[in-house]
């Protein structure tokens, strides 16, 4: 390994910076909180609701400070109940990779950080993940398939990543954000409550409660923001120790492809990765694109393909708000930009992919990208509108019925738009394969992108459970999820994961259905031909218009009666 550590890496900008994320997301939740606080002292004169609510906040606060506290030991014990994670010593650590001990030795003497526990989980799918409270009581815990699949110099840099987030305080930082985040919606509960019962300053009341649930989802989107600053902070940290940016880019590609073999050989969603999803160095649901790019790609130009959607389709950026990692080919870019500066030759060459996404198609990325995002909002918009406009003709009519008429008709119209707009015409989708479908940079979650693939059903999707009724595809080129939806909803889903898909598993099929891509890649499927001649038929769109059209009549009734 060519660790310097003379030699300090100028954080890429894509990263933020990680004292003014933490300082920014607990100083604008404090605020919030205070700013709740003095609105509800204001406006209720009675002594009780304000005592009620302070010893809520109290309660909230102690409960959190215990539980920080005594979150490391119910870990510890959920892990071995769960998982039967097995304590090692770092003499065994270094039998898988003797340059892991070395980074162990070299971060906790540095930083004079009391070595970390360290534990190892008996599953091939790989992964690692930190926990504790302060520094000096951390657990790095890694998967076995992080030592199937990833080399020497690799494991050490994702243990170099693990310790970048004992570090920088993640656990604490994180613990505080989050407890303020669930006083805000405490605050909105609460005040919701009492406003049922209380005609006083009701309107204010009401004003005040939107006020706080904004708040409690804006603090939401603060944490998620907060979580992938630290993921690009740790991938810094694990650079600038090791002196190998490129070891932790290799990492995260051969991580996403060992989840991609594991979830071919296993027809069962993995327990671990769905258990520790938030707290792991990858995000398992992303990995399936970058897995299987390089599962079959000759050449890192193809892989790299792949990262296009990632570094410059506005859907991106959407979808990662809501993701607590980074995007991999934004994290990989930022980790070429570290071995440029300690001249290395890059793993993956991200100039080339800089260079090609500046050619794509300005017009087809944003010519319509606001449009379809309010498309793609239409429920939650349609909800909002028909609340006002119902709430208008309530104030106006005296008849609150259009209030709650006007929510379900707006929800009805919002679903039925997007409908229309999410599942076009289908009778020419053009045969094609799985990466073909992922390295397309224009690819839209909104828009489905009829398509024909032909392959073997594999086993189970990622549905989170053993009767999920969604399906993992393999076609020669890559691996895909297939998502099912019965003529029949929820039941229909659950009968089928019980009943057929086990005997589905291990046929080869043709598959016609919407691909969608967005943080991972997925096919809303529509029909579905084993080679036996068993037909499968799923209905997205008649559930999403019969939907729709309920919510219409319903609304409608309510205005109106």
């Amino acid at each position: 390994m060519n660790r310097s550590d003379s030699v300090r890496l100028i954080l890429t900008a894509v990263g933020g910076n990680l004292l003014i994320a933490s300082t920014l997301t607990l100083t604008l939740m404090g605020g919030m909180v205070f700013a709740l606080l003095l609105s509800f002292i204001f406006i209720q004169d009675s002594v009780n609701p304000s005592q009620g609510l302070g010893i809520a906040i109290a309660l909230t606060i102690l409960f959190n400070l215990v539980s920080f506290f005594i979150s490391p030991w119910i870990m510890d014990l959920t892990q071995q109940w769960l998982y039967k994670t097995r304590w090692v010593n770092l003499d065994e650590i270094g039998n898988y990779s003797p340059e892991t001990v070395k980074v162990i030795e070299q971060i906790c003497h540095q930083k004079k950080l009391k070595q970390p526990r360290l534990g190892i989980i008996d599953d091939q799918n790989p992964t690692a993940f930190t926990y504790g409270t302060l520094p000096n009581s951390a657990r790095v815990v890694v998967s076995q398939g992080l030592f199937t699949y990833l080399d020497d110099d690799e494991i050490a840099a994702v243990y170099a990543h693990e310790l970048g987030h004992v570090v920088h305080w993640d656990f604490a930082v994180m613990t505080l954000a989050s407890t303020l985040v669930q006083i805000c919606y405490l605050f909105y509960d609460f005040i919701r409550s009492i406003g049922r019962y209380s005609d006083k300053g009701k309107n204010a009341l009401q004003s005040l409660s939107l006020a706080a649930f904004l708040f409690y989802q804006i603090g939401t989107f603060l944490l998620l923001y907060l979580s992938r600053v630290r993921e690009y902070f740790a991938d810094h940290f694990s650079a600038q120790v090791t002196g190998n940016p490129n070891a932790l880019s290799r990492a995260l590609v051969k991580i996403a492809y060992g989840l991609v073999e594991e979830g071919r050989r296993n027809p069962e969603p993995s327990r671990l990765m769905q258990g520790t999803r938030a707290l792991g160095i990858y995000d398992h649901k992303a990995a399936v694109t970058t897995g299987t790019a390089y599962r079959i790609s000759a050449s890192p130009e193809r892989l790299g393909r792949v990262f296009l959607w990632d570094m410059f389709n506005p859907w991106g950026w959407w979808m990662e708000l809501q993701s607590t990692h980074p995007l991999t080919g934004k994290r990989i870019r930022a980790l070429s930009n570290y071995a440029e500066q300690l001249d290395l030759a890059t793993e993956f060459d991200m100039a080339h992919v800089v260079k090609e996404g500046k050619n794509l198609s300005q017009q087809k990325l944003y010519g319509g990208f606001f449009f379809d995002l309010f498309l793609y909002l239409a429920e939650t918009i349609g909800f909002f509108a028909g609340l006002i406009i119902g709430s208008i003709l309530a104030t106006q009519t005296g008849l609150t019925s259009f209030t709650v008429g006007g929510i379900f008709l707006g929800l009805g119209v919002g679903i039925l738009v997007k409908t229309w707009v999410m599942f076009p015409q289908y009778e020419q989708a053009p045969e094609t394969d799985i990466l073909s479908l992922m390295t397309d940079p224009y690819a839209s979650p909104l828009r489905g992108k009829p398509a024909n693939l032909n392959g073997t059903l594999i086993g189970r999707g990622d549905a989170g459970y053993i009767f999920g009724s969604d399906l993992q595809f393999q076609d020669k080129t890559g691996l895909l999820y297939l998502r099912y939806s019965s003529r029949f909803g929820p039941i229909g889903n659950f009968l089928f994961g019980m009943s057929r898909v086990k005997n589905l598993i291990g046929n080869r099929a043709k598959t016609l259905g919407w691909f969608r891509r967005g943080s991972a890649s997925w096919l809303d499927l529509i029909r579905l031909e084993t080679e036996n001649g068993t037909i499968v038929n799923s209905y997205h769109r008649f559930w999403s218009f019969l939907l729709s059209i309920l919510l219409i009549i319903l609304g409608s009734y309510l205005a109106f009666n």
